[in-house]
């Protein structure tokens, strides 16, 4: 479009009316374009609302006339075509001698041929005036023929309406899901289950007769004492019996007496130390008095303390199992379409399996909800999260990328390589989801100096942080969930162990994952398929585009200007096709002016805080030595989360920190309220029992393998259920829900099997699997959205395209290595 400088902008008042609310920014940035792009100016135009009007120069510039349509010929009607085009040179011409320029540039083309030679431009031409007829005829009256682009407009409107409803849709039926879950919540009391001590040895046994019980009911019985967690030997090994016995006499329902008794056996810790809470459910017949008996086997006359408390249930254990199952499923639905964030998810999910309880008759108090809690694993996180914001502002991330690409010599796929390797041992010792909220900007930046597309290579990083976050213990949030679990470090699956079985495994992964990827990315051009100046070229096309949409054609002369300005795109177009093709011809394979680069990157990414990087380093190799020691050496009575929250005050108190706000802001609180809520949620749904369901099908499944296969049937079984279930859903809450399933499985005494493979197999299926698709690991989601803010973003099948086939073969290798070290050489037995 054309400018003079002497150019009047001027609106009728219906015009204004009919624009009221929308901005001239699109106006400003195109008259910016067009003043840079255009060397020569026509006078005689005007600016028209959202376009640009051309003036007749013996019209006397009357722009309130050129706006209502108004002219000085009498030989025009309202039928009269608006705009006609001139075979000769192109140019478009209204019945009222208005000369409207056509929309090119012949310096556009640079040096090739100009835009109005070539029969296919002409055609468009013709086209254009036509439909320019169609429009004006339309205004005068005819309703058979529409704008052409009218449809456009109708379909945005259609697809906004829709977007529209469904966001009300959504936040009506979650509001009223809300609503029914907080009445149901408080309208049942907590439970008032009094303890009963009692004290039971060989010689004298304990007797309870409950007489306040329903028809069709559960008795949930919890006892509490010094048990031993495992298998049970009765032969050899110390235990508890308790007998539940309930006599139906005979009456209407029955013609004859009817009893029923359950047996539950539970096993006594050697030293008799420790407190345990050990739950079972029992079904029974009716609302008539059961008995509960107590009996110690003991080899002498020892008294053994007890506590028990019990609990009437009103819906049977399948009723609770398709509860779970529900409130389970509509949280990964929230979860894998994104409907709302995975904190608030984790959250609902929580509320309505407490509502759930509730109804069941077994609310817990708020006391009980809180210890559900595993605050070890929060205080690890958080402390983790603070140490790396402090590390972040040294430069020591920024200064490893540069590095990279030194250390490449200017060539794309060592540069890629040593990227990749940088982010998986830094992973493997900080949080994924840290290092890929550093590492994505640092590889943008670098990407866009070296003309790559950082598409592929922010694929290739995230890919080698989820494996390299499998090799330890704190890399990956799945593996701080094994490692804070109590029970499981009972086992011996502690820091020092898991780390040392998992990064051999790891560096396995990793060797066959380097030449794996490059035969991924056999075939794609890593260089960015379009220069700096075809973006711009892209945006303008489509700011010119956006801005003809927008113009409603209430009057002739907003319809010359939407033709007007549609006409431009068709030539920008054009344009852009041709500079698609000289830029593919140019495009080298490798970086020649690497060593250019390298002094550029070298001034603006730099180590900026020395001393701050010494402390950072020397606190952050302090934690981790600790994290090793307290492995071996129990003298140190320090947890995980605990030396993480000491080393962030030692950064702290070193870094002197007088912004402390900032430090705030980068701690990850939805992460954390998200592990809150998950912990919440998955002991709710225990409590319905979810997890024993799961853990007797599993159970079942393997107990049909024979007892020389079983092992590695259930180590090939859980590895790929672990990888494929963390492809499609986020690993954390299914890392949660499958460990104590696997402890119950392994303490069952049907099945024989150890619990170190089936925990080494679930770590690392649900590490690996997460890369199977976009929303399988949390740094996923987030380098995907880091990308898409910087103009660079990946939709879920770019990622499958990469990922999936990655998750396959890494799945593989480490199930040849889980086989190899517990089948075959029979290791963690």
């Amino acid at each position: 479009m054309y400018l003079e400088n002497q150019t009047e902008m001027e609106m009728s008042p219906a015009s204004a009316q009919g624009h009221q609310g929308r901005s001239f920014g699109d106006l400003r940035l195109l008259q910016g374009i067009s003043e840079r792009r255009d060397a020569q100016k026509p006078a005689g135009c005007v600016i028209h609302a959202e376009g640009f009007v051309p003036v007749r120069p013996d019209d006397g510039f009357s722009v309130v006339n050129i706006l209502r349509g108004k002219s000085t010929s009498a030989n025009l009607t309202e039928k009269s075509p608006l705009l006609r085009f001139s075979q000769d040179d192109g140019v478009c011409v209204s019945p009222a001698g208005m000369t409207y320029m056509t929309l090119h540039d012949p310096g556009f083309v640079g040096g090739e041929e100009p835009w109005h030679d070539g029969s296919l431009d002409l055609e468009r031409r013709y086209r254009l005036g036509s439909e320019v007829t169609s429009l004006s005829a339309s205004r005068s009256g005819s309703s058979e023929k529409s704008d052409p682009l009218d449809g456009l407009n109708l379909s945005r409107r259609f697809t906004s309406s829709v977007k529209c409803c469904f966001r009300v849709s959504k936040i009506a039926t979650m509001f009223t899901i809300v609503v029914l879950c907080s009445l149901f919540f408080s309208m049942y009391p907590d439970r008032d289950n009094p303890t009963r001590l009692l004290a039971v040895s060989p010689a004298d046994s304990f007797s309870v007769n409950l007489t306040d019980f329903r028809d069709n009911a559960l008795l949930k019985l919890q006892v509490g004492g010094p048990f031993a967690r495992g298998k049970v030997d009765l032969q050899d090994q110390d235990y508890i019996l308790v007998q539940v016995e309930q006599t139906e006499q005979a009456g209407q329902r029955r013609r004859r007496t009817q009893q029923v008794i359950h047996n539950w056996t539970i096993p006594l810790h050697g030293e008799r130390s420790d407190q345990i809470l050990v739950t079972k459910t029992f079904e029974m017949l009716s609302s008539d008095p059961i008995v509960i008996t107590f009996q110690a086997f003991l080899p002498d006359n020892e008294v053994v303390p007890l506590s028990m408390t019990h609990q009437s249930l009103y819906v049977t254990v399948e009723t609770q199992v398709a509860i779970a199952g529900v409130i389970l499923t509509g949280v990964y639905v929230l979860i894998i379409f994104e409907i709302v964030h995975r904190t608030l998810a984790a959250m609902l999910g929580s509320l309505a399996a407490l509502a759930a309880l509730a109804i069941i008759g077994d609310r817990p108090s708020l006391v009980t909800v809180v210890e559900w809690i595993d605050y070890e694993t929060l205080a690890l996180l958080f402390g983790m999260m603070v140490l790396v914001a402090i590390f972040s502002e040294t430069g020591f991330f920024d200064y490893c990328a540069v590095k990279a690409y030194q250390l490449s010599r200017g060539k794309v796929w060592p540069m890629i390589f040593i990227l990749c390797l940088i982010a998986a041992i830094l992973s493997a010792f900080l949080d994924n989801v840290t290092t890929m909220m550093l590492f994505t900007p640092v590889t943008i930046r670098l990407c866009e100096v070296l003309n790559l597309d950082p598409r592929h290579v922010l694929i290739a990083e995230v890919i080698f942080t989820n494996i390299g976050g499998a090799a330890t213990a704190v890399g990956d949030p799945p593996n701080v969930i094994i490692v804070s679990n109590q029970d499981l470090r009972k086992e011996g699956i502690d820091f020092a162990s898991f780390t040392g079985y998992m990064f051999l495994g790891i560096f396995l992964v990793l060797l066959t994952s380097f030449p794996f990827l490059r035969l991924l990315y056999w075939n794609k051009k890593l260089y960015n398929k379009e220069s700096i100046e075809i973006v711009e070229l892209k945006h303008e096309i489509l700011v010119w585009r956006q801005t003809a949409q927008r113009i409603n054609p209430a009057s002739r002369e907003e319809t010359a200007v939407k033709c007007l300005l549609m006409q431009k795109v068709l030539n920008l177009e054009s344009l852009l096709r041709k500079m698609m093709k000289t830029f593919h011809s140019q495009i080298s394979q490798e970086d020649k002016n690497w060593e250019q680069n390298i002094q550029e990157l070298q001034k603006k990414h730099r180590i900026t805080d020395t001393v701050l990087l010494v402390k950072c380093v020397s606190v952050l190799a302090v934690v981790i030595f600790m994290f090793f020691l307290n492995s071996f050496v129990p003298s140190i009575h320090l947890e995980l989360g605990w030396i993480a929250i000491l080393g962030s005050l030692w950064l702290l108190v070193l870094a002197d920190i007088q912004d402390f706000e900032i430090i705030l802001h980068r701690v990850e609180w939805a992460t954390l309220l998200f592990f809150a809520g998950l912990f919440v949620l998955m002991e709710a749904l225990a409590q319905l029992q979810l997890i024993d369901y799961v853990g007797e099908q599993t159970a079942l499944l393997i107990k049909a393998v024979p007892e020389d296969q079983r092992l590695a049937v259930a180590i090939i079984l859980v590895m790929w259920v672990s990888a494929l279930a963390s492809s499609l859903i986020d690993n954390i809450p299914f890392t949660a829900t499958m460990i104590p399933v696997l402890i119950n499985l392994s303490q069952d005494a049907d099945v024989n099997l150890p619990v170190k493979p089936l925990i080494y197999a679930l770590a690392m299926g649900a590490c690996l699997g997460g890369n199977g698709t976009l929303i399988g690991a949390s740094a996923n989601v987030v380098c995907a959205g880091i990308a898409e803010q910087h103009g660079y973003g990946f939709s879920f099948i770019e990622f499958f395209r990469l990922g999936f086939p990655m998750m396959i073969m890494t799945c593989m290798i480490g199930m040849c290595y889980l086989l190899a070290t517990h089948i075959g050489l029979g290791w963690n037995m």
